[in-house]
């Protein structure tokens, strides 16, 4: 399962982020991917908004790892600054995943074998120009499977892309 958006502006990367969140289930993972810059935060930032978190989400990047309290706890990770496997393990993915909320992983395509075997896979580009993004939202798993329909109608508006 897979499609291609087409977002012309940050805020509606936001608004590609806040329309999944209504699809998200306890346990989720979403796996994101892309340059630095691609609006991989941007995303999660609409994800914390669809789940009605009213904090400031910011990137982890240097605290690796950012919750949020909203209709679901969400747990925001960036392991860019991780060298080493045994370093994501002594961050408690594991334990993260396990703790009944929807778990954002910036860089997850380097941990990709550590998350779950069912995940949505987020992959945010910069092919056109300096604002336009190439967002390519794969699902894998049979819980994402039952959702996929649901998944295009609510990211109808920004289908087109190349």
């Amino acid at each position: 399962m897979r499609t291609v958006l087409r977002s012309a502006t940050a805020d509606e990367t936001r608004a590609v982020g806040r329309a999944l969140a209504a699809l998200l289930e306890p346990g989720d993972a979403i796996s994101l991917s892309g340059e630095l810059g691609a609006g991989k935060t941007t995303f999660v930032q609409g994800l914390a908004g669809g789940l009605g978190v009213t904090a400031r989400v910011a990137s982890p990047t240097f605290t690796l790892v950012r919750e949020y309290r909203g209709r679901l706890p969400l747990r925001h990770v960036d392991v860019y600054r991780l060298d080493r496997v045994q370093d994501v393990l002594d961050l408690g993915l594991d334990e993260l995943l396990d703790g009944g909320g929807v778990v954002a992983v910036e860089w997850g395509d380097v941990v990709e074998a550590l998350l779950p075997s069912e995940l949505l896979r987020v992959r945010l580009t910069v092919p056109w120009d300096v604002e336009d993004r190439r967002i390519e939202l794969g699902a894998v798993g049979t819980s994402w499977a039952v959702r996929w329909e649901r998944l295009e109608q609510v990211t109808e508006p920004w289908v087109g892309a190349a």
